[in-house]
């Protein structure tokens, strides 16, 4: 699929180097023959030397990436750490204490988020596909449920569709205004719209669609009662599906994303539920105790820092190559880690900025909860310990995944912006999910262990 035509407006205004000549022609439509090792073939006009990518690397150093990242980077994580606090205080409401599958549709929903750049057709093919994967995502989580041997209830499965269909609808529709709104103040202020968009959206989005959730969900449960309003509104919902589909239809590029665009988001959907399913399970246990706090944190700050990397490497060949045609120092698949992370290139001094920011962001991000709500939190210095180093595996994991998908999903011609984003914040929250349950336990076994060591050694120090 072709790049977004907000992408193909940025690059059109951009300067390139004298050194690179002629920007390459964009012919997302065929591919290049593939040469004797399986890569596609480079011409001599396409191929982009390490000269001249040197150029362009010389206009971004890590201290410019920094400082345009961290100021964003820490908003984010305010507005994570916020809707950590927000799930926390939700998740004793009597809907959410009753209906337990509401907490398995909230990885999926905070992850479906739009692309960076969106015009008003595509925000309206987006609440096209954020009113079915809203419908799909209550649907798996009443798979995950019935799995796990849950009871089944209509009234419950009337619930979640109908609140999981309307918060993906609004949070889809207010989000898209909301990245319109920073791209071109990003632009206005000639700040990279890929360094800042990202986290501040993102931040944002848990916050509108845990809010958006949590009100939806509660007022359909004060009226369970009126049998018939669940699917009323669940139905006039489906049913204005075909109006935004004839509204898309009116810009075609658009109507491609529409056409094309399903299998990620879908796939990336059904990748958060496995997260959400971890975190409806151990939520109200004691072992996991500040679970509810710290899940949108760690997947929040994974999925920021991997959207952004991602969004710099495609805006990178957008601008330096042609889609299907990898540069000679990418054409690897499978990149060795060191040259991910160590390697003087723009993309790995981006991605050695971003893994910096982990340890010191989840610091001051845990400090500030810890803060306004210790009690809810074991600050224990082996659980901090843990915390951040699943933080930080979490993150190298998925930088170093970013570079092999967006490598591939170049090659195969699609622009990584559509095909690799959703994919990766899905990893990221099934990733964080995962290891931050796991760090609870670690800590609750370590703990354990400790207690009945004093215990023993309280025994064999009493006097017979």
């Amino acid at each position: 699929m072709e790049g977004t035509e907000a992408r193909q407006r940025r690059l059109e205004g951009c300067g390139r180097p004298k050194e690179l000549g002629p920007p390459p022609s964009h012919n997302a439509g065929r591919l290049p023959e593939a040469s004797e090792d399986g890569h596609p073939g480079i011409s001599e006009s396409q191929c982009v030397d390490a000269k001249s990518l040197e150029v362009q690397s010389s206009r971004e150093t890590a201290m410019i990436i920094g400082f345009q990242v961290v100021i964003p980077f820490l908003l984010a994580g305010l507005g994570l750490s916020w809707a950590g606090l927000l799930l926390n205080y939700f998740q004793h409401w009597p809907v959410f204490r009753d209906v337990k599958d509401l907490l398995t549709l909230v990885p999926p929903l905070v992850g479906l988020k739009g692309n960076l750049e969106m015009t008003l057709a595509s925000r309206l093919s987006t609440s096209v596909q954020a009113t079915v994967v809203g419908l799909l995502a209550a649907v798996a989580s009443l798979m995950l449920g019935t799995v796990s041997h849950e009871e089944f209830d209509w009234a419950k499965v009337a619930l979640l569709c109908t609140s999981s269909v309307i918060t993906a609808f609004l949070a889809a529709l207010a989000l898209g205004i909301l990245m319109i709104c920073i791209v071109i103040g990003a632009r206005k202020f000639g700040v990279n719209p890929d360094n800042i968009a990202t986290p501040i959206a993102a931040s944002l989005g848990d916050l509108i669609t845990l809010s958006i959730l949590a009100l939806m969900s509660s007022f359909f449960y004060s009226h369970r009662d009126t049998w018939y309003l669940t699917p009323l509104v669940c139905i006039g919902f489906l049913a204005l599906t075909p109006l935004w589909i004839f509204i898309a239809k009116q810009n075609p590029p658009i109507m491609k994303i529409l056409k094309y665009g399903w299998f990620p988001i879908i796939l990336a959907m059904i990748i958060s539920s496995f997260g959400g399913l971890i975190l409806s399970k151990t939520i109200s246990k004691h072992q996991f105790k500040g679970m509810a706090v710290l899940t949108p944190v760690i997947c929040g700050v994974g999925g920021n820092l991997v959207a952004i990397q991602t969004s710099r490497i495609s805006t990178f060949l957008h601008m330096w190559s042609t889609p299907g045609v990898l540069p000679v120092q990418m054409k690897r698949f499978w990149p060795n880690p060191c040259f991910t992370f160590c390697s003087s290139e723009i993309n790995s001094v981006s991605a050695r900025v971003l893994l910096f920011l982990v340890v010191p962001g989840h610091l001051i991000f845990f400090y500030l909860i810890c803060l306004v709500e210790g009690q809810s939190v074991t600050s224990s210095k082996i659980f901090v310990l843990l915390y951040l180093m699943a933080g930080m595996m979490q993150v190298v994991i998925l930088l170093y995944l970013a570079e092999v998908m967006v490598r591939l999903t170049w090659h195969q011609a699609l622009d990584p912006d559509n095909h690799c984003i959703p994919y990766l914040t899905g990893l990221g929250d099934l990733l964080g999910t995962s290891l931050l349950a796991l760090c609870f336990l670690l800590d609750w076994l370590l703990r354990g262990r400790a207690n009945l060591a004093e215990l023993v050694s309280e025994l064999v120090s009493v006097p017979p």
